[in-house]
Formats: C-alpha cells, structure tokens, sequence
C-alpha cells in the first residue's frame, strides 16, 4: 500500500487527508440531502460541515498526540502533519459533538431531532476515512493466516479499516432507514449509534493490533465503547419514559 496519493511540485499529497476530506465532503452533501426532506434551510449542512469539520479533527489530533506523546516530544511540528494520519476516531467524536452543540446553541435547535440529523452522516464520512487508513497503512490488525489478510510491515494481517468501512456504511443504512420513518420519536437515532457503534467497535478491537491495554486488560477504545454504551443506556431510558419533551439548544 502507497499512502502517497500524489505528488505535486515535489512535495506529497497523502490518501488519508484526500479521504478524510472526501469523507466530510460526503457528509455535508449527505445532510444537504436529508435537510432537503425534513425542510431544514438551505446552508445548514455546509454550516454544519465546518462545525464538525474544526471540532472533529481538533479532537481527534489531540487525542492522538495525547496518547503518543513521546513521538511528539522531540519534533512538535509534526502535530501539525494531520495528513500523514494520526488521529483517533474517539477524540474526533467529542471534538464533533462540541461543535454540533455549539451550533444548536446558536441556532436554537431542538437538542434531540437536531442530533438525530447530525449522526445520520457521521458513519457515512466515517466510512471513508477508514478507507484512508486503510491506503495508509494505519488502524491495522494482528497477524492472521486469513485468505483476505492484507501484508502489513510484512506480516498478513487482517484488514481493520475496511472491516470498519463495511460495519460503517451498514449503521448508516440503518440510521437513514430509521429516520426516514414515519413517527420515530426523536433522540432515537441518536441513541441507536450510540449503541451500535461501541458494540461493533468492541468487536473490532479483538482484531485491532495498535492500541495497548490501559487499565483491567482493556484498551483506550475498549473503555471509550463502554461509557458511550452506558450513555446510550441512560439515553434511551429518558427517551422513552412518557411526557418526555425535547429541549432547545
């Protein structure tokens, strides 16, 4: 696998930064979709897009560095280079989410519906960075004898990041299918990627070969799946109690 995608004046142009690119550019025009069939104003999703855009690579870096810092120590710049890769998806999540609150607040969105319309894009741009990761050479997974493994750092591997591209456009279809239903109430779509994407995310660290164990025989990302599923738990009690009404941003 090349990670260069290409080079212009000398200098490379890295298939991670081109998919991640790609990958926002894929929700915004996802959420144009979407916004169009619920009646949302023009030039939300592009909005929305820079957003989640600033908050979800910020995060995702310093998360990254957070956890890799000893790399970092001797040569600072290159916290800079987010186009060679280095970000986790996790810290990409929080720093998202904090824009997408930012913005509800600004514009008085209802919390619940608003957050129901964000999550629906987020497998799909998710989806195609892992394709970047995959080009890159990162995100890898152990060793396997598997007739699909991919050679990594010449060892057969198994391909992690497009076991996470199929897993990410199925949620999406499943988040599309479910919103486009008629009297879904609102919050649920939400809650549903907040289930659905720590439980495959748990599976998929068995598999992954790059993150360490923390704490208890679990990684970062294990840990990261179990508050995110605890808080989907909570989500979902409150959005099904009865008389529950949806707050503004």
């Amino acid at each position: 696998m090349d990670p260069v995608f290409i080079t212009v004046f000398g200098r490379p142009i890295y298939w991670y930064g081109v998919m991640t690119a790609l990958g926002f550019l894929a929700a915004v025009a996802h959420w144009s979709w979407l916004g169009r069939k619920q009646g949302r104003p023009p030039g939300l999703a592009s909005e929305l897009g820079i957003w989640v855009m600033i908050g979800g690579i910020l995060g995702a870096r310093l998360l990254y560095v957070a956890a890799n810092w000893e790399a970092y120590v001797g040569n600072p710049l290159d916290i800079l280079r987010i186009d060679k890769g280095g970000q986790v998806w996790y810290g990409g999540f929080v720093g998202g989410t904090a824009g997408i609150l930012l913005l509800a607040r600004l514009r008085k969105e209802p919390l619940r519906s608003f957050g129901d319309f964000v999550v629906t894009g987020v497998p799909l741009g998710h989806a195609l960075g892992r394709i970047g990761c995959f080009l890159n050479g990162c995100c890898y997974g152990r060793a396997c004898d598997l007739p699909w493994a991919v050679t990594v750092d010449g060892v057969p591997s198994h391909p992690a990041p497009l076991y996470a591209v199929a897993a990410n456009l199925l949620i999406y279809a499943i988040l599309v299918r479910w919103i486009l239903r008629p009297g879904h109430r609102p919050g649920t779509v939400l809650a549903l990627y907040l289930t659905l994407y720590p439980l495959w995310r748990l599976i998929m660290q068995q598999v992954r070969a790059d993150y360490p164990a923390v704490w208890l025989g679990l990684d970062s990302a294990e840990w990261t799946s179990i508050a995110m599923l605890a808080a989907a738990a909570l989500l979902w009690f409150l959005l099904l109690r009865p008389g529950r009404q949806e707050t503004h941003g």
